[in-house]
């Protein structure tokens, strides 16, 4: 009887173990992450509009009805990304994303250098030269320390009443996002 209730435990145990293994890894082995939604609406280094309907045979990206967003993915393995956007709206956020869509960093217009969209993204020995030589392309950007390769970027920008869409639009395909040279 002892053997039996023994290895009842052993097996339940184990079981548990596999379940919650198997619960951990899902994220990581989904092929319907923010990642390959992204990578739906186009090229790398190229921000695209995030629509509440989204690319057909995907699901779209949640976000709140009065935001327009977009988002652009990026491989820093080489090089820096360098993320910027020209205009005025009544507020825009960025946030930055590793491949498994874990957030990285936020910024918003608030707590940004002018309230320009302006940011850097390197690796942290990436980040060493860029402290040593700041390149003038980068001189007034936030700069954003990731230990990561690959990862995206949404921006977002909010649209109170249909008198902002056309700014907000035009802010939205002004984004930038580019290897630093």
């Amino acid at each position: 009887m002892g053997k039996l209730f023994r290895a009842l435990l052993f097996g339940l145990i184990g079981a548990g173990l596999v379940h919650i293994a198997v619960v951990l890894l899902v994220p990581f082995y989904s092929d319907r992450n923010a990642w390959s939604r992204i990578s739906a609406y186009g090229d790398d280094w190229q921000f695209h509009s995030v629509t509440r309907q989204g690319v057909p045979g995907t699901v779209p990206l949640a976000f709140d009805p009065l935001f327009q967003a977009a988002a652009c993915r990026f491989d820093i393995e080489d090089l820096p990304a360098h993320v910027t956007g020209v205009g005025t709206t009544p507020y825009w956020s960025i946030s930055v994303y590793n491949r498994q869509g874990e957030n990285i960093y936020s910024i918003n217009d608030r707590t940004a250098i002018a309230d320009q969209l302006d940011l850097v993204i390197a690796t942290p020995l990436q980040m060493i030269e860029l402290n040593k030589t700041k390149p003038a392309a980068a001189e007034n950007s936030v700069l954003i320390e990731a230990d990561m390769d690959e990862g995206f970027v949404v921006v977002r920008s909010f649209v109170p009443d249909e008198s902002w869409k056309e700014q907000v639009d035009a802010f939205l395909k002004s984004a930038s996002c580019t290897p630093l040279l």
